[in-house]
């Protein structure tokens, strides 16, 4: 059984014991959340209805903070001598999906 989750402005295809970086959400490491569901698959059912996926849940245990890969952004203008050299990483959580309540 596996299920296709909304998971920080993505989609995401988890089954139970996986573990994924989202965008950052609020809570400790240890602590509950749950993933709102947008298809689920066992076997050969597969379940899409917004009704039916209303009863179904799928809950995730917060792993701890993550960052994710150095960007580098490099501005530059020929002939006047500017250039500008930024980084950034962005702010991730890891989860590890715990269960999938269809």
């Amino acid at each position: 059984m596996y299920a296709i989750v909304r998971a920080g402005g993505r989609q995401e295809k988890v089954s139970v014991g996986d573990v994924l970086l989202i965008d950052k959400v609020k809570g400790q490491a240890g602590d509950s959340i749950e993933l709102t569901p947008l298809l689920v698959i066992d076997g050969s059912t597969v379940t899409s209805d917004a009704d039916k996926l209303a009863k179904v849940s799928v809950k995730a245990e917060v792993v701890g903070p993550a960052k994710g890969p150095k960007i580098t952004i490099m501005k530059y203008k020929n002939k006047t001598g500017y250039k500008k050299r930024q980084g950034h990483r962005q702010h991730l959580t890891q989860v590890k999906v715990t269960e999938i309540n269809a």
